[in-house]
């Protein structure tokens, strides 16, 4: 397949090179550890006193897998499942990072274990388990957070990652992972960009389905080529039912989107402006975006776009994290550095003065932008970029 890329200014053979070589590097450093790629789900009731435990909602288009404690796999299943996890995380725990078991089912006190997890019968009973945790919070604050992964990941991969940014970000709502047909393997980009084409509606299906519980607000986190599947499922949904999620979702994080920059413009003027603008978290030295761009033809992915200022003219927020040291080799998962800091982005989305202001804030710090929302603790290497926001919609 890599052979047949063309680019018409570059010719093929250039940027097959470069592909070809960036996979080799990449495969290596993939190599460098083991992946749970089954089994990892294995449960264990030792008790570690300051661990906490978060119970998370999974929907998925995955096959189920009968292996024991692996639950599903990275093929495509013929409808759609649901199940949930109880993943418990160490009082050791380090911001942004996952505490793999070195051996399964893991130690308590120095590793994420499996509490409890479980296949759910039907969406009737998602839905009332969702109302039921809904319903124990607080009026105003019944919220929904839901993570659409992206491409290369393994189905507990998802869900420990997801684990890690509700625990860092001291997320409240009832925590919901969409998990598309990942394979897992680098090699199986076009894999799983088809199985993400295969999920579109799935995943719109989901969201409507979320969006009819009570919950008040629905936050929603995508990562890499999960924002090709999220921003594709707008796209194919109709008017009304667009209508009916703005109600309901207050803030749409894109984190590294693995999305044509071309293409990501026609799908944003063919949704006008969104209510309120979506964040945009970008990193110029994303190797994984790199890949992605190679293999695409030299397009440049919107994760790794060199104009912020264009992104926030077309209604983003864009969060510049280029200058962030990554904790993985790839460049491509700074997003979950961010978690810590997840409620505090959410509050300052939701004043009017960053949605309309009328300067754009150039190379502040996160600390500076957000300093009476965040407060001085932050010293993170983070720009924040903002235009005018016209709700009229896009010129």
């Amino acid at each position: 397949m890599i052979d047949q890329i063309h680019n018409g200014s570059t010719g093929a053979w250039p940027l097959t090179q470069r592909a070809v070589l960036l996979l080799a590097v990449l495969l290596l450093l993939a190599g460098c550890g083991s992946r749970p790629e089954f089994g990892a789900l294995a449960l264990t009731e030792v008790p570690a006193p300051g661990a906490k435990s978060h119970d998370i909602m999974v929907v998925t288009t995955r096959e189920r897998d009968s292996r024991p404690d692996t639950y599903f796999n990275g093929e495509r299943g013929e409808k759609v499942s649901y199940a949930h996890a109880t993943i418990s995380v160490p009082p050791n725990h380090e911001v942004s990072q996952i505490e793999w078991p070195e051996s399964l089912p893991g130690n308590p006190e120095t590793e994420f274990v499996a509490r409890d997890a479980g296949y759910i019968e039907d969406q009737q009973t998602f839905v009332r388990q969702i109302n039921s945790r809904l319903a124990k919070m607080p009026r105003g604050k019944r919220d929904i957070f839901l993570f659409i992964h992206g491409y290369n990941t393994l189905f507990p991969e998802a869900l420990y990652r997801f684990v890690q940014v509700v625990h860092d970000g001291d997320i409240d709502g009832v925590p919901v992972l969409f998990t598309w047909a990942s394979r897992g393997k680098l090699q199986d980009y076009v894999y799983d960009l088809n199985s993400a084409a295969v999920a579109r509606q799935s995943l719109a299906e989901t969201m409507l389905l979320l969006a009819k519980t009570n919950a008040d607000n629905i936050t929603i986190l995508a990562h890499s080529m999960g924002n090709w599947l999220l921003m594709e499922t707008a796209i194919q949904s109709s008017p009304e039912q667009r209508r009916a999620l703005s109600g309901k979702v207050k803030v749409v994080i894109l984190a590294a989107p693995d999305i044509d920059i071309d293409l990501f413009k026609a799908q944003l003027r063919k949704l006008g402006r969104p209510t309120n603008p979506y964040v945009v978290v970008v990193s110029r030295d994303d190797r994984a975006l790199r890949l992605s761009r190679a293999i695409a033809g030299g397009k440049e992915r919107v994760g790794a776009y060199s104009n912020d200022e264009e992104l926030a003219e077309l209604g983003a927020i864009v969060i510049d994290v280029t200058e962030l040291d990554s904790l993985d080799s790839a460049n491509h998962s700074k997003f979950a550095q961010l978690a810590q800091l997840s409620p505090e982005f959410r509050e300052t989305l939701g004043q009017s003065g960053l949605r309309s202001t009328t300067e754009r804030a150039r190379g502040a710090t996160l600390g500076d932008s957000l300093g009476t929302f965040v407060g001085n603790t932050v010293a993170l290497p983070v720009n924040i970029i903002t235009a005018p926001f016209n709700p009229a919609g896009l010129r």
